[in-house]
């Protein structure tokens, strides 16, 4: 089975509305595949941020702009380079080290990012561990027990300093995807309106494993959505969503 095209097995939006329970939930994506859903055309729960609002310069790349205290990326962040690049199979330890990474500029449709973590390189779906459909960016930590990560179609991938600065803003782009938290937005109460048909999809999570166990809370949203983004959370997604706005 080639890579693009394969189902996200993860958290994927249309699937389980799982909310504060989730942290005690099966521990990988494969508990809760969809498998009609997270295709190349499809938007998984980690179709990540295009950085439209926020810098993400902690994250090593991305400029601010139309937002609320967005500021423009740094010269260091401009000039960070690629971890490894965005369409091949790593061997985990050799080829690529465990770690925090980022990809952005994905873009949607045919031509979507798709990443995998496996336990081997066996290419079966018993071997995914993780893996999403991207548009936009998206974070994935790399473990020190993965044995290989897949990556097509995707930017190249920049490692994360886990104690880089980013301008945390106030808005956030509703179908942008993956934020850091503290880094690309700030914590708050943020809320967005006029979302139609069940299709905005947001996620508190707590890392980026991108297992049930990552999921703080989440939901699928009709109408207006309110949600409180705490500063001990890891990253916030949004997808399908208008755009959001700090109400407090």
């Amino acid at each position: 089975m080639g890579m693009k095209g394969k189902v996200a097995l993860g958290a994927v939006v249309g699937v389980v509305v799982i909310g504060v329970v989730s942290a005690n939930a099966g521990d990988n994506a494969n508990s809760s595949a969809d498998n009609g859903k997270g295709k190349d055309k499809d938007k998984g729960s980690s179709t990540s941020a295009q950085h439209p609002f926020g810098n993400g310069s902690g994250s090593g790349s991305g400029s601010g702009s139309g937002s609320t205290g967005a500021a423009k990326g740094t010269k260091a962040a401009e000039k960070t380079e690629a971890a490894f690049a965005g369409d091949g199979d790593f061997q985990v330890g050799s080829d690529v080290k465990p770690g925090t990474y980022r990809t952005t500029g994905n873009g949607d449709g045919d031509g979507m990012c798709y990443w995998e973590r496996a336990k081997d390189a066996k290419g079966e779906m018993d071997s995914i561990l993780a893996n999403d459909n991207v548009s936009g960016t998206s974070y994935v930590t790399i473990k020190a027990t993965d044995k290989l990560f897949k990556s097509s179609g995707c930017k190249d991938w920049t490692a994360v300093d886990p104690k880089a600065k980013g301008t945390a803003v106030s808005k956030m782009a509703g179908d942008g995807g993956m934020f850091r938290v503290g880094t690309d937005i700030a914590p708050g109460t943020y809320r967005s309106t006029g979302n139609t048909d069940d299709s905005c999809y947001w996620e508190r999570a707590k890392d980026a494993d991108h297992g049930l166990k990552s999921i703080l809370a989440n939901n699928k949203v009709t109408g207006t959505a309110v949600v409180t983004i705490s500063a001990s959370d890891g990253y916030f997604k949004t997808t399908g969503c208008k755009d959001w706005k700090k109400a407090g």
